[in-house]
């Protein structure tokens, strides 16, 4: 096994220690939580170890289409009622931007393209390279983002879990067993994920071996073409490989600047979580969803794992999943139009 694997596997060991002993705790989201717990100690402390880049993207893909999987027919009579909580997500992307930019301007002393690009609550696939085109410095808003993740994953389930929101259920597992899944369902569900997946790259959408998959199994489902859920073992899988990924980010990386973009980043997810807070009470006012469920759709995690959470808690899964989308869709449409008026003048 060639050293690279190598530090692959030690990392997914490292993960798999993780996910039990968070099991074994009752803690939430234990395969991911738990994986990037014990990598990012790893990775801090020097361990040789690696995150596994080559199959993340099949991962993603597994989710997508279980994320796909919880759009039920009756989502259609539902959607128009969200138009109102997605104008506010735009107003929320754009007033987080605003707020975060000049925090790293004036605070963490970032060049106007790279203090831009951190600013920007999109996913870290989208804003490290287009800020690294654009002149940044790729490797501080790798990790920025990459805090950021970490920071937001960690304190909602965990403050969910204080507060009682996650209740006495288990949810150490989602989906269901291997046993329960037809031979027939599982080639369904692995067509939707490659074609979803092969029309998001030609179409180039963001995040395409999610957003893919997961608009595919979404029609099946909302058609009634298909029932089925990806079995949970593989849904476990793609949560270790997702949290191994994260806490493997830190690796291979001076200890200073990890230490340094961790304490910057949790001034910025104060920052960012305050003012999801607000938006999420203004949406759960209008009655457009839970206040459990508005959380999760406007705070500034990634995709994965905040839709996973939604999973986790039980809340109404399609409507954080398409806010999700619809914040990585708008930030992506508008970061052009707001660096432009954000670097005038700098």
């Amino acid at each position: 096994m060639g050293r690279p694997a190598a530090r692959v596997v030690l990392a997914l060991a490292i993960g798999v220690v993780g996910a039990l002993l968070f099991s074994w705790l009752r803690l939430p989201l234990p395969w991911m939580l738990g994986a990037m717990t014990t990598t990012t100690i790893a990775a801090l402390l020097g361990a040789p170890v690696a995150g596994p880049t080559r199959i993340r993207p099949l991962m993603f893909m597994v989710l997508g289409v279980m994320l796909g999987s919880t759009f039920a027919p009756d989502i259609l009579d539902r959607v128009g009622h969200w138009l109102s909580s997605i104008l506010l997500l735009l107003v929320c992307v754009i007033v987080t931007g605003a707020i975060a930019y000049p925090y790293f301007r004036r605070v963490a002393r970032f060049d106007p393209v790279t203090a831009f690009f951190c600013a920007m609550p999109g996913g870290m696939s989208q804003m490290v390279p287009i800020g690294g085109a654009m002149g940044g410095d790729e490797g501080k808003i790798g990790l920025i983002h990459g805090s950021r993740v970490l920071l937001v994953v960690f304190t909602i389930p965990i403050w969910f879990q204080i507060t009682g929101e996650l209740g006495n259920v288990d949810r150490s597992t989602l989906g269901v067993g291997l046993a329960s899944v037809e031979i027939g369902d599982l080639l369904v569900l692995a067509g939707a994920g490659a074609l979803g997946w092969a029309l998001a790259w030609k179409l180039k959408l963001p995040s395409a071996a999610t957003m893919g998959p997961l608009i595919v199994s979404a029609a099946l489902h909302i058609t009634g073409v298909s029932e089925s859920q990806p079995p949970r073992e593989l849904v476990n899988l793609a949560q270790l490989i997702i949290g191994a990924s994260v806490g493997c980010r830190f690796a291979d990386v001076p200890t200073r600047e990890v230490m340094r973009a961790l304490a910057v980043g949790t001034g910025l997810t104060v920052i960012m979580l305050a003012i999801a807070a607000v938006f999420a009470a203004a949406v759960n006012q209008i009655g457009a969803a839970s206040l459990p469920a508005a959380i999760l759709a406007f705070s500034p995690g990634g995709l994965p794992e905040m839709t996973l959470m939604a999973l986790a808690l039980g809340v109404d899964v399609a409507f954080v999943v398409t806010h999700h989308v619809a914040r990585i869709i708008l930030v992506v449409a508008i970061a052009p139009v707001l660096f432009r008026r954000s670097t005038r003048g700098n």
